[in-house]
């Protein structure tokens, strides 16, 4: 049996904020809508091949506590130049939570605050 990933699925209680930061700050690019039984908008984008659905949640949504916690804490890319990467989204607007360092050797991370209490983690291998 193989398992291949599909989607991340994100709940944001305003989704267009969350898809133009996304779009913004990651080139993710739209490519559907819907509105969901429940009447809530999801909407689907292409984030260098993974799938984000961002849907919406009512006001007064819970939101997810400071890490460290258990569950899904955060979405991970790859860069390859993690100082040009931290220039580029700090000049569009981007707030880092962690700045870029040598976590051992090899590795390189740096974490954006994204919508919602989410947060992006950058990372340079090699």
């Amino acid at each position: 049996m193989r398992f291949s990933p599909d989607h991340l699925h994100l709940r944001s209680t305003d989704p267009e904020a969350a898809v133009r930061f996304y779009a913004g700050m990651f080139g993710a690019t739209e490519t559907g809508r819907a509105v969901q039984p429940s009447g809530a908008l999801r909407v689907m984008l292409d984030l260098s091949g993974l799938a984000l659905f961002i849907e919406g949640v009512p006001e007064g949504t819970g939101s997810p506590p400071p890490p460290p916690f258990r569950g899904l804490e955060h979405l991970g890319l790859r860069v390859d130049d993690l100082d040009a990467a931290a220039a580029a989204l700090k000049a569009k607007g981007a707030v880092f939570t962690l700045e870029p360092k040598e976590v051992r050797p090899g590795v390189r991370i740096a974490f954006v605050q994204a919508p919602d209490g989410a947060q992006v983690e950058l990372l340079q291998r090699g």
